[in-house]
């Protein structure tokens, strides 16, 4: 299954952070990375803290949603993820966006995430790897963008 995953990190060397968490991703036997955009930093949404180093990844999968958002959490808590304060900071936060087509709403999990039609950050990385994609039961990707707009983002190095 083609998903698409948010990476966001404030804390403790945030791109270094995504870099690690891709190599959790590329090391997780039942995940497959196929891309990742580049980073940009953004600043925060929530209360006042750091901006933010965001990504997005394709990856392909055998995990059903639930076990893929087990997974990724997993990851997070491996990253010293804790939840103390909503949208607070964190040193990683990873986010399902899109389980292929699919269109869910369990007590864990929506998808289409949410919010990741009104989030630059969110955006900006996903058309850069998937410039003609469209959200299921939505618009192309390209079009929400083009109504948040750039605003607040800066590309990082090719470097990340």
């Amino acid at each position: 299954m083609q998903v698409f995953i948010g990476l966001g990190s404030n804390l403790n060397n945030p791109a270094a952070q995504l870099q690690s968490a891709l190599a959790a991703m590329r090391a997780h036997a039942a995940i497959t990375l196929i891309c990742c955009s580049p980073f940009y930093r953004s600043i925060a949404v929530g209360p006042p803290q750091p901006d933010y180093v965001n990504a997005v990844a394709e990856l392909d999968t055998s995990l059903n949603p639930e076990p893929l958002l087990d997974a990724l959490q997993a990851i997070e808590n491996d990253h010293g993820r804790v939840r103390t304060e909503h949208w607070g900071a964190r040193t990683l936060d990873l986010d399902l966006l899109l389980y292929g087509d699919a269109t869910l709403n369990t007590q864990r999990l929506t998808v289409p995430h949410p919010w990741m039609t009104a989030r630059n950050f969110v955006l900006r990385p996903l058309c850069d790897i998937a410039p003609n994609l469209v959200i299921p039961g939505g618009d192309a990707a390209r079009s929400y963008l083009a109504d948040v707009g750039d605003q607040g983002l800066v590309r990082l190095d090719e470097d990340n």
